[in-house]
């Protein structure tokens, strides 16, 4: 297991370092935060820092550092390589900026604030995408933990009278003042989800004989082949998203944006949430990669029949690795996550179209009047997801291109803000680079997918060819107008 204590260290190590780095480069100051400054008792309104992050956390931890790291363990161990290089340089980076800059813009979403760095037409892009995304986010999120709910329950309450629930509950979380419910369930929420991770991994650590976990160096080798005919570049990037960089993550840093009393909190609620749910993703890597695996002549491989990362892989790891009683605690964990997205994901999407409208959310009115008909579209999508097993698949893989899209332009709008208004110009960096890198990933994936349309024409190698160009003439670009700004402040200073 010295890979996932590597990777473990590295990735606390990396929060403790980079983390401040983030921090020092963005400026931090004592002015007052939106929920000092002018709370107003629905959606902004100050919390306790611990309760801020558990909140954060919940709120980025849906299924995807389960059922994404479960997935993506398929490609082998490289997987601990981007979970950790992916939240500690991309995701926890794209996680810190979006919620400070969220929190110097009154707590407004990236989509509002990206006209101003942006420009109209990413604003109109953006603000779009967003809203699809958060549907489909809000849609995936019901089937999944409603099927495992009936797991536990032995079917005394099928998968759709779970639904109905949560539904239920999505509506009244989207709608009510984040403190009546969010702020009371979720740290309890939290001490289970942190509960049932270390669960898990203790399961593994107290049975390596059982199940012994393939190493990066020294067993297998051929990663390619563990996921059928799709190499890691770019789709292993793509699937583990919500444990090294998601899009997602921005819609989600503004509610609690809203919500802290000081920007010197932001390091520990913001980055620190991310780099948690990454250990989240490394332990459930772990967990399939010890798990589903067969010893043959020539060492260690990964079977391909782990699930796709569903329900369904899940509770096989789990029953396997903890028992019976371990299994009730880790599904739980698992119903959590996705619920406690699903809820914010939802009251998100009121908060972006009452931004475009500049519609008040005070009163309860206004808010189901924005709430009502996004609620109608996740019943009718949740529904044609339950009522066949293959559309999760649909869902998943249309929520997984579209998350990255959304982090790459996310990451570029930071890079932008830091250019224009930080302290440090090269610093700018920091986001410049992993928004480059997520240009190339989204770019390739979605000219190489073989299930989407470009991809059933286009080469593989072709689509390596258009991503990496696109990237490359990105960071072109961006140096460029670096450049020029050093030698126009520079000629600014001497005519002075």
């Amino acid at each position: 297991m010295w890979t996932f204590f590597i990777a473990l260290a590295v990735l606390i190590g990396g929060y403790l370092v980079y983390s401040r780095l983030s921090e020092k480069i963005f400026a931090i100051d004592d002015r007052k935060t939106p929920a000092i400054d002018h709370p107003d008792g629905v959606d902004i309104q100050p919390l306790p820092k611990w309760k801020a992050f558990l909140i954060e956390l919940l709120n980025i931890a849906g299924t995807g550092p389960i059922f994404g790291a479960i997935s993506g363990a398929l490609f082998g161990p490289i997987v601990f390589v981007w979970i950790v290089l992916g939240c500690i340089l991309g995701g926890a980076v794209h996680d810190y900026f979006s919620g400070m800059i969220s929190v110097r813009n009154n707590g407004d979403s990236i989509p509002h604030i990206s006209r101003k760095y942006g420009g109209r037409i990413v604003n109109i892009f953006l603000r779009i995408f967003s809203i699809v995304l958060l549907i489909l986010v809000t849609a995936v999120f019901v089937v999944s933990p409603s099927t495992l709910l009936s797991e536990i329950t032995l079917g005394a309450m099928p998968a759709w009278s779970w639904m109905i629930i949560i539904l239920a509950y999505y509506l009244l979380s989207a709608i009510l003042p984040i403190d009546k419910i969010i702020g009371k369930a979720y740290p309890i929420f939290g001490v289970i989800l942190i509960i049932m991770a270390l669960a898990v991994i203790g399961g593994i650590m107290f049975q390596p004989g059982k199940y012994p976990m393939i190493e990066l160096i020294g067993h297998c080798k051929d990663y390619s082949a563990m996921h059928g005919d799709l190499p890691w570049w770019p789709f292993m990037f793509v699937t583990v998203a919500c444990g090294a960089v998601s899009g997602f993550h921005a819609t989600q840093s503004p509610v609690i944006a809203k919500c802290i009393k000081s920007e010197k909190e932001g390091r520990q609620i913001f980055y620190g949430a991310m780099v948690a749910e990454g250990i989240i993703a490394l332990i459930w890597a772990a967990a399939a990669i010890a798990f589903f695996q067969t010893e043959t002549l020539d060492g260690f491989h990964l079977l391909n029949d782990i699930g796709g990362g569903n329900s369904v892989s899940v509770k096989h790891i789990a029953e396997g690795i903890l028992g019976p009683v371990g299994t009730v605690l880790a599904i739980v964990g698992v119903v959590i996550c996705p619920i406690t997205s699903g809820d914010t994901a939802l009251r998100s999407c009121r908060l972006i179209i009452a931004e475009a409208f500049n519609f008040d959310q005070k009163k309860i009115v206004n808010r189901l009047i924005i709430t009502i008909p996004l609620f109608l579209a996740v019943v009718g999508l949740s529904i044609w997801d339950f009522v066949d097993v293959h559309n999760f698949n649909i869902l998943w893989r249309w929520f997984a291109w579209s998350n990255q899209i959304i982090a790459a332009f996310t990451l570029c709008i930071i890079t932008i803000y830091l250019f224009k208004e930080g302290k440090y110009k090269w610093g700018s960096l920091i986001s410049a680079l992993p928004a480059s890198f997520m240009v190339a990933v989204t770019i390739t994936y979605i000219f190489g997918e073989p299930n989407i349309a470009l991809g059933k024409y286009i080469p593989m190698h072709i689509a390596y060819i258009i991503g990496g160009s696109v990237a490359f003439i990105s960071l072109v670009v961006y140096f460029v107008f670096l450049l020029k700004f050093k030698i126009f402040n520079k000629q600014e200073q001497e005519a002075l």
